[in-house]
């Protein structure tokens, strides 16, 4: 008999405790508004992940509203830092890049939050290939022929970015380093003006976003060598990595999503596992392949272990390069 009670108490107490907390769990993800920080401007690759996932959280969440938030600036550090200083409640979230999480802490003397302790990492959404592209005119057709080009005229060529320490700039100091060769940085604000610019032969190369090189490549107006990321992208399967062209460079540009830092574990499980969920069904990675964009949806341990890994992967590309913003 003692035994028995004994066990009723122990279903008693469980039940109290489900009762208690499920409904408090139900609470936490997501508020009835909840804000989605974009650090950059409308149309920009973050906008359109946050509207994409904004959209599906809508019609998961009815009664809710999912609101995109575009501040942009600082290289942005702007909307980032929207993030960080928000109540860590699971009403405010943002989409960012590794610039603002990693980069930018070697680039910038001085940021206004620490993505060590200010950032909660919840996934990395996607990864997005760069590609190396030049102009036609410099008659060469793969990785191995440009850097002999460049090695038999040092500083005599340009190459086009999209911003003095931009991953379109970083990646090609690093393939400048560690293919001993000398290139002139020619930034430039949007990947359009830089393509343009190789077009017009005011630079003769850039490794930029995919989904900004590959018409122009079709049209005959560039030509592209290679992929910056680790494994051939999927949407480009016939061009191969710099690694497999014997330049051992890892540069993707990779999306997350974030929360304020403190925000409880239970929100961040929560909108990690809705958010991945949704990233990975078969119409959002329709849409996500039009930009070129193949979904990740990692940890918040793996996303953790991401943004750490780029600031040990370009710290002594910066520092070799001498590349400070401020």
């Amino acid at each position: 008999m003692a035994v028995f009670a004994g066990g009723r108490l122990l279903v008693c107490l469980a039940l109290a405790f489900l009762l208690g907390v499920a409904p408090a769990a139900a609470q936490t993800w997501p508020a009835k508004t909840v804000h989605i920080v974009v650090p950059f401007g409308a149309g920009s690759t973050p906008d359109t992940i946050a509207r994409v996932i904004a959209d599906a959280l809508g019609k998961q969440y009815p009664a809710s509203a999912f609101v995109v938030e575009n501040k942009p600036g600082a290289s942005g550090n702007l909307g980032t830092d929207a993030v960080a200083k928000a109540k860590p409640d699971g009403s405010v979230i943002g989409i960012s890049i590794g610039g603002p999480l990693a980069i930018n802490t070697l680039l910038f003397a001085k940021l206004p939050y620490d993505p060590k302790t200010d950032i909660a990492p919840i996934t990395q959404l996607v990864t997005q290939p760069s590609v190396l592209a030049v102009a036609p005119s410099l008659g060469v057709d793969n990785v191995a022929a440009l850097i002999k080009l460049l090695k038999d005229n040092p500083g005599k060529y340009n190459f086009a970015s999209i911003g003095n320490g931009s991953l379109s700039h970083l990646a090609m100091e690093a393939l400048a380093l560690k293919s001993g060769t000398a290139i002139v940085h020619v930034p430039y604000n949007s990947s359009p003006q830089a393509m343009l610019a190789v077009i017009r032969g005011d630079a003769q190369m850039a490794c930029l976003p995919a989904i900004s090189v590959l018409p122009l490549a079709k049209d005959g107006k560039v030509k592209m060598l290679a992929v910056s990321t680790a494994k051939r992208s999927p949407y480009l399967p016939d061009v191969p990595t710099l690694k497999e062209s014997g330049i051992d460079i890892d540069a993707d540009a990779w999306n997350g999503l974030i929360a304020p830092g403190g925000t409880p574990s239970a929100i961040i499980e929560a909108i990690n596992r809705d958010v991945v969920a949704i990233i990975k069904r078969p119409e959002v990675r329709e849409k996500l392949a039009t930009q070129l964009m193949e979904p990740v949806g990692s940890t918040p341990q793996e996303f953790r272990a991401r943004i750490d890994g780029e600031i040990a992967r370009w710290a002594p590309v910066i520092e070799a390069a001498h590349v400070k913003v401020n």
